[in-house]
């Protein structure tokens, strides 16, 4: 009798910054999970990003069906983590003038 394997990894790497890829890449989980609810399929999200392996694809789609709460709890803190730096940025960047300078630089273009 073959002995079929009975557990399976997830192609997934948690960084020092706390953002998960998948394993030997630099694309994100977030990136994956956007694709596959925005309706892509593993095909269509392996054109996206023909490095990564389309088992490795699938293997991350299956967990994120079988850990739906897990990874919408990750996915919020990433969005969270991207809102506060966003407002770092934003409160330490002078932006004073900028607007008027778009639109004299808007103002000469179709001039």
């Amino acid at each position: 009798m073959i002995e079929l394997p009975m557990t399976q990894s997830v192609p997934l790497t948690r960084g020092e910054d706390g953002v998960c890829h998948v394993t030997g890449s630099r694309v994100t989980l977030d990136s994956i999970v956007h694709l596959f609810q925005s309706g892509a399929s593993a095909e269509q999200i392996q054109e996206d990003f023909p490095s990564l392996a389309l088992s490795d694809i699938y293997a991350l789609i299956a967990y994120v069906l079988q850990h739906p709460r897990a990874v919408k709890q990750y996915l919020d803190q990433q969005t969270q983590a991207a809102q506060q730096v966003r407002r770092e940025v934003e409160s330490n960047l002078d932006t004073s003038g900028l607007r008027e300078r778009l639109r004299a630089r808007r103002a000469r273009a179709v001039a």
